[in-house]
């Protein structure tokens, strides 16, 4: 097989889970290929770089081989190459990361006061 359409291949290398998402993401601007936005029908080649905007990271892969048929998961090695930055990844996290003030139970709604200062100590966080 030498060519197979964007949206077949982000869903057998299993990036998204339908092939319906897959092309409305390429609808919407989120794949890139080569610096260009890119059509659900695009065809592609082995070798071209893939950048897709899944919020808030963005992934970058190497097309390493073309395939059509959906693959399992210990598969999608063979056939792409992911190229995304460790500090995209660590994106992920953050929203793991929860910032939370500690009031005892029973205290009632914070004051005016309580509030300004949980307020200022949120702006200073992020």
């Amino acid at each position: 097989m030498d060519s197979v359409r964007i949206d077949k291949w982000l869903w057998a290398v299993r990036i998204y889970k339908t092939r319906s998402e897959a092309a409305d993401a390429c609808k919407h601007g989120k794949v890139i290929i080569n610096n260009t936005e890119c059509k659900p029908s695009r065809i592609i080649k082995k070798g071209e770089i893939i950048i897709i905007r899944k919020l808030p990271v963005t992934y970058t892969y190497r097309i390493v081989d073309i395939i059509e048929n959906r693959q399992p998961a210990k598969n999608v090695a063979q056939y792409a190459e992911n190229l995304t930055p460790q500090e995209e990844i660590a994106k992920l996290d953050v929203k793991n990361v929860a910032v939370f003030a500690h009031r005892d139970k029973g205290s009632g709604r914070p004051t005016k006061k309580e509030r300004r200062i949980l307020d200022n100590l949120m702006n200073e966080i992020t």
